[in-house]
């Protein structure tokens, strides 16, 4: 019995559970397409203003 559940265990490991290249690189493409998307939203505007106010505020608080 144990030679058995020792077999499976290995083979267990062996078991390929990891992505493909082509999944690696839909990911980083994923990746990269939302960090363009956060940078572009970050730096707009509006909320570089509200940001920038934000620090304002916390900055002239008094303690």
């Amino acid at each position: 019995m144990y030679g058995k559940v020792r077999a499976r265990l290995r083979a267990l490991m062996w078991r390929d559970a990891g992505m493909v290249t082509s999944e690696y690189a839909m990911g980083i493409i994923a990746a990269v397409a939302f960090a363009v998307l956060l940078y572009e939203v970050v730096t707009s505007g509006q909320v570089k203003t509200e940001l920038q106010n934000i620090v304002k505020r916390a900055l002239s608080a008094r303690m």
